[in-house]
Order: C-alpha cells, then sequence, then structure tokens
C-alpha cells in the first residue's frame, strides 16, 4: 500500500456518506497511527532509559528531588515548622526475579511513550470525531486538544511532584516495629507510580466531559448539584482505586483536588445551561 494511503484512509470525497465498514477501516488506521506514535514516543525514551530511570522514575526517591524543597517552604510559610520537611527517609528498591529490571525497562518505555503521545493520539480520536460535528458544534470545541493535553499533564504533574513523594515519606517512615526493614520491590514502586501519575491525569479530564455531555444536554448543573453527596462517594472510591495506599494523607491528597475539579464542572455546566436557556428564548 502506498504511503500516502497509510497516512490517508478517507474517501475521496470528504462530504461523502460513509458506510459502517468505511469507519471501522478509518478508526482502525486512527488507532494504527496512535499506535506507531506511542511506539516511537517508547524508542526515545528506551534509548534515554538510564536518564530517565534514575532522574525521572527515581526522582521521589532521591532526598534532593525538588518537591520536598517546595513542601518545606510551604510548611514554614503556613506556620507550622518543618512538619512538611521530608525526604531524609532512607530509600532504596529490591528485584526479585532476573527478567523483573528488564520488563521494568519495557513498561517505563511504554508509558512514558504514551504520556509524550497523548496530545497526537487525542488528535488522532479528535479526527475521527470531528465529522460527526456541525459547524457551530466545531466553534464551541476550538482548543480542545490544548485544553485536553493540559489538564492531562497537570494531572500527571500533580501525581509526580505532590502525591508520589507524600507516598514515598509516608511508606518508608512507617514502621510496626523496628525489627521490620521495608525493602519493596521496584516493579511495585513502579506500578504505584504508573496509577498516581497516568491514572490522576485521565480523572483530570472531567470537567471537559461534563462539558461535553452538558452541551449535548446529558447532564444539567441542578442534576450535578442534586447528586454532589453522591460524586463525592464515587469520587472517593475511585481516588482509592488510583492510590494504591490506604493511608489517609494520599487518599486526601487525591480526593481533594478531584472533588474541586467536579465543583468547577458544576459552574462549567451552569454557564452552559444559562446560555442554552437563554439561545432557546431568543429563539422562540
Amino acid at each position: 500500500m502506498a504511503l500516502m494511503d497509510f497516512f490517508n484512509k478517507r474517501n475521496k470525497d470528504p462530504n461523502a456518506e460513509m458506510s459502517f465498514i468505511d469507519h471501522l477501516e478509518d478508526l482502525r488506521w486512527h488507532v494504527i497511527r496512535s499506535v506507531i506514535a506511542i511506539i516511537i514516543g517508547a524508542v526515545v525514551v528506551f534509548i534515554y532509559s538510564d536518564f530517565v530511570i534514575n532522574r525521572i522514575i527515581m526522582g521521589p526517591a532521591h532526598p534532593d528531588f525538588v518537591a520536598y524543597g517546595w513542601f518545606c517552604s510551604l510548611g514554614h510559610s503556613i506556620g507550622i515548622g518543618n512538619t512538611l520537611c521530608f525526604g531524609n527517609v532512607p530509600v532504596s528498591f529490591i528485584s526479585t526475579t532476573m527478567t523483573g529490571q528488564f520488563i521494568a525497562s519495557f513498561t517505563v518505555a511504554f508509558v512514558g511513550g504514551f504520556i509524550v503521545a497523548f496530545p497526537y493520539v487525542f488528535w488522532e480520536f479528535w479526527r475521527f470525531v470531528k465529522p460527526a460535528l456541525s459547524q457551530k458544534e466545531l466553534k464551541k470545541t476550538r482548543g480542545v486538544i490544548f485544553w485536553v493535553s493540559l489538564l492531562f499533564f497537570l494531572g500527571v504533574a500533580f501525581g509526580y511532584f505532590i502525591l508520589t513523594p507524600f507516598m514515598i515519606n509516608f511508606y518508608f517512615s512507617y514502621k510496626l516495629s523496628p525489627l521490620i526493614e521495608i525493602k519493596p520491590t521496584f516493579s511495585d514502586y513502579l506500578e504505584n507510580l504508573v496509577y498516581t501519575t497516568v491514572g490522576i491525569g485521565v480523572l483530570f479530564q472531567m470537567p471537559l466531559l461534563v462539558m461535553v455531555l452538558a452541551r449535548i444536554g446529558i447532564l444539567t448543573a441542578r442534576f450535578l448539584k442534586k447528586y454532589r453527596r453522591h460524586a463525592f462517594v464515587v469520587i472517593l472510591i475511585a481516588a482509592a482505586i488510583i492510590t494504591p495506599s490506604t493511608d489517609p494523607f494520599s487518599l486526601a491528597i487525591v480526593t481533594i483536588p478531584l472533588y474541586l475539579l467536579f465543583e468547577a464542572s458544576i459552574i462549567i455546566a451552569s454557564r452552559i445551561n444559562r446560555r442554552q436557556e437563554r439561545e432557546m428564548k431568543e429563539w422562540s
């Protein structure tokens, strides 16, 4: 197949009606290009795996990690002294299998590739959905790729710089007995790190999801306000799933920003509903 056909499988006439099979074929090529982008990102991450693992993945385990200085300065500025000055807890990991580190390097590569390629992956998804939208709907969704990517990277940064240091400090300083030595595996640490970065990055899409559902009439601000307590329970459960730890500190650190995003979603839905009501009055 020619290279041009590989990167563009749409019909020659973009206004022509596409059959169900055509849509599946179109979706297939969007998925293939997204996977290729992730693989390219994974290869780049794998090439620089020494730097990525030692300086980025293991960053929160180092006592000079930048977030520890932020927390300590915050503690002094709000008058609680050295309460938030942590990071001096000795941290080390072990690998219990011969293939553990080898497999972990591929996990780091593909997760890193997905994070790097996320804006392009979403752009491919948007290209698939875009033809189904009207011109009016397209005008209302300008900049959606930017905002989706921004919220995703904010979520990843929040999990990496805020949640992960708290989790490491809590786990390595909590001891039931001085005879118990904490030696978690690197795979366990990597799994926790993926959950608390990529998982939160996905959950940070909540305001945009609510915005879309409100614009098509599925969700209203009144509905969100009515089930605010139920939403808090759902957010709490989601936070408990994302944070492998069950300590209240990590749970609160995840729950609070997610609930604030829910409240922001209510504000967004309220504005959309008011605009829709105003347009309906003008139309009638």
